[in-house]
């Protein structure tokens, strides 16, 4: 098994190179967050493949390429500041938590170099973490896109407060179990392939063009990190029922297991890519935050 000395999503240093403290990891985790965002969010998978079904566009770069030219470059980014708001917290702690929980384990376990078990332990971890942060979140948005609540709210802030003043802030914690084990998983299966993936390709440090070489690498990585994460944990994204472990059994039963990966070719579309696109942009800030610290 390969093992390396980095954290998983940080630039490969030497030996006795220091990680970045956390508030950096954060900032760069944020940063690539607003990217990923601006990059993915908006080139919104469900209504390219409702245009898709409809059979009013031969294939999804047909469909862009239509909605630009009828709807204005602008369409792509309606709507973008709630996702700014809602999805930026979680991608800033994904990264930042993996990057603390990897030297944490190695630290704990006595092991001199990150091994794939502590990347995917660190993943899970991270993922744990970053469920704390994303309930409330994941909340308010189901409030603001149920059509029978949606009305009630005048926008974001107002939901979370109303929320909090009428049914306390427990409530902000609905389904806290069914995110959890979520986003453990999407995590896990995440950081752990991409520590896989990466021992697999060619090291940038022997390369004739070492940044190059770790963007492909970093690319390649997230790309296979978001697919993988998201096939593992796409049966634990049902809706329906609050408890995630028993819904997944009773999915499975009454409608088969197919039902299971309902809308898995939208999520891979979106996560596959944004994975990629994530861990590039959140080791290249932190390249420039190591060469200005």
């Amino acid at each position: 098994m390969a093992t390396q000395t980095a954290n998983v999503p940080a630039i490969e240093k030497s030996k006795n190179a220091k990680p970045l403290p956390f508030r950096y990891q954060f900032a760069a985790s944020a940063f690539a967050g607003i990217f990923e965002i601006l990059v993915m969010c908006e080139f919104n998978t469900k209504p390219i493949l409702m245009r898709l079904i409809a059979k009013n566009v031969e294939s999804v770069l047909d469909c862009f390429r239509k909605m630009i030219r009828n709807e204005g470059v602008l369409r792509l980014y309606r709507g973008i500041t709630a996702p700014i708001l809602m999805e930026v917290p979680k991608r800033a702690i994904k990264f930042s938590a993996n990057d603390s929980f990897a030297p944490l384990y190695q630290n704990l376990f006595s092991a001199p170099t990150l091994t794939q078990p502590l990347a995917i332990l660190a993943g899970a971890s991270a993922g744990a973490t970053e469920s704390l942060v994303v309930v409330p979140f994941e909340l308010v948005k189901i409030r603001l896109q149920d059509k029978t609540s949606t009305s009630s709210y005048t926008g974001l802030v107002d939901c979370l407060v109303k929320v909090i003043h009428q049914e306390g802030p427990s409530a902000l914690y609905n389904g806290f179990e069914a995110t959890l084990w979520r986003h453990i998983v999407w995590n896990a299966g995440y950081f752990g392939c991409i520590f896989q993936v990466r021992s697999k390709l060619p090291n940038p440090s022997t390369s004739l063009n070492p940044r190059k070489q770790k963007t492909v690498n970093d690319l390649s990585a997230g790309f296979v990190g978001g697919v993988v994460g998201t096939t593992l944990n796409t049966p634990l994204d049902v809706q329906k029922y609050a408890s995630a472990f028993p819904k997944f059994v009773v999915v499975a039963r009454e409608e088969g297991f197919r039902a299971l990966y309902k809308g898995y070719l939208a999520k891979i579309l979106r996560f596959g890519p944004g994975g990629g696109v994530l861990l590039v942009v959140y080791s290249a800030v932190l390249y420039v935050f190591g060469k200005a610290a």
